[in-house]
């Protein structure tokens, strides 16, 4: 076993299945060395834990949370699609946080996704980043993600 799996077998994290595509799109492409997903939603076993907005109906901290299943089911594409043990580092994580009007606390919840990845890949998993209020996320998601990774 290598790196990366020991580490999540040491946390105690499975990752998901791979969260069927809601369209025309892959979860996750490779293209030279770098692999791209596609926006993540927080997805348990099909089926989104919550609905609507951060700083309304999501509290900042449950979004926090629903962030880390978010990096979770982005780096299950990423495993499905060349081994989450060919991962050298992870390069930049975009969040869009669905956001009540006023709500400006889009850092604090893909801290959740953040804090995640430098738990597991510790400083391989150090990474630029965006965190984007938005209006609406598909299908009444309060929060979406993209990762980034070099192989």
């Amino acid at each position: 076993m290598s790196t990366w799996s020991a580490r999540l077998k040491e946390l105690g994290i499975e990752l998901p299945g791979v969260a069927a595509p809601l369209a025309a799109y892959v979860p996750a492409t490779q293209s030279g060395s770098w692999v791209f997903t596609s926006g993540q939603l927080p997805f348990v076993e099909g089926k989104l834990p919550a609905t609507g907005k951060v700083g309304a109906e999501v509290s900042p901290e449950e979004a926090k949370q629903y962030s880390a299943t978010c990096i979770l089911n982005a780096l299950a594409a990423v495993h499905a699609l060349v081994g989450i043990d060919s991962i050298k580092r992870v390069v930049k994580v975009v969040g869009f946080v669905a956001s009540a009007e006023g709500f400006t606390g889009q850092p604090g919840v893909i801290n959740g996704a953040s804090e995640l990845l430098g738990e597991i890949f510790g400083d391989a998993g150090k990474h630029a980043r965006s965190a984007v209020g938005v209006a609406e996320l598909p299908i009444g998601a309060p929060v979406e993600i993209e990762l980034i990774v070099e192989v």
